[in-house]
């Protein structure tokens, strides 16, 4: 798969969502979704919910009456959300065009198959204090699969090959690969290492700096994290790119790539760490200059 098109905009407490456009994946829809995107808009055929705080989801109203057809868009949200069915039904109500959207709930173990070779894994996060077997947070990890023949046929010709499968199925004579194109952490504070290892891209939240901040919600007491436990978490990891974002509107851009360069220096981090600054949408995300290059 050629490089992933990636566009965001990301602001802690204002609004949340990431497309990939090569997908037609959205991950999170905050304010401002479809008025940024316009016509691109049109190609999201799937959006994937982390958590039900408005940020991560009002965008959907506008998104869903623009491009509801029937079977899509496929909205993918954390299973006990009690929001997410209210929404459903106002929207059908408000806008009775919408009927053909799928609202779905998702937990971690699901997969959930968007292409012929794409799938999308649930991971639980802890944004959202619950008991454990209530999912309410979650991030996500996108796969691509493809079919390899298995090890212990390597020998055989392919006229042998060819009837063992016609004799026993495709599937004695393949296994199937699983490559971690896309990690995004949605909200949440920081995971084991082993959560992102494999990933090509991570986008994970850094809310705070670093410090003696507090790393709650002022309001709902929902947990962040903080850019340093992130860039030390990464550093334990074969993550290949990082993108940051979710940054709080009290530090300017000057504090946070400060940050960013000072933290990768402190962790030896040397892989290409992006950032999307708060207030602003930032277009193709990994075609810009890395903060710490």
């Amino acid at each position: 798969m050629k490089a992933l098109t990636i566009t965001g905009y990301s602001t802690a407490l204002f609004s949340t969502w990431y497309f990939v456009e090569e997908l037609g994946l959205l991950l999170d829809a905050g304010d401002g979704v479809s008025a940024t995107l316009l016509q691109k808009s049109r190609k999201i055929s799937h959006v994937f919910i982390s958590h039900a705080d408005r940020d991560h989801l009002t965008g959907l109203l506008q998104l869903n009456q623009l491009n509801a057809r029937d079977g899509f868009p496929v909205i993918c949200y954390p299973r006990d959300g009690g929001s997410y069915p209210a929404l459903e039904a106002f929207t059908k109500r408000f806008d009775p065009h919408v009927s053909g959207t799928v609202w779905m709930p998702v937990a971690p173990g699901d997969e959930i198959r968007i292409k012929e070779d794409i799938l999308v894994v649930p991971l639980r996060n802890e944004h959202v204090r619950a008991a454990p077997d209530v999912v309410r947070s979650l991030g996500y990890k996108i796969l691509q699969t493809r079919r390899k023949l298995r090890p212990e046929l390597a020998g055989l010709t392919q006229e042998d090959i060819r009837r063992i499968g016609m004799e026993q199925g495709k599937e004695k004579t393949t296994i199937e690969v699983r490559r971690n194109i896309l990690c995004y952490s949605g909200d949440t504070p920081v995971a084991s290492p082993d959560t992102w290892q494999d990933a090509e891209i991570l986008i994970h939240e850094a809310t705070f700096l670093g410090g003696d901040e507090v790393i709650e919600h002022p309001s709902y007491k929902n947990l962040h994290s903080r850019l340093e436990e992130v860039i030390e978490m990464v550093s334990a990891t074969n993550v290949q790119q990082l993108v940051l974002g979710h940054f709080s509107s009290r530090y300017t851009p000057e504090q946070i790539d400060q940050s960013i360069r000072q933290l990768c220096d402190r962790y030896a981090l040397n892989i290409p760490v992006f950032r999307v600054l708060p207030g602003q949408t930032v277009r193709d995300i990994l075609r810009g200059a890395p903060v710490n290059r």
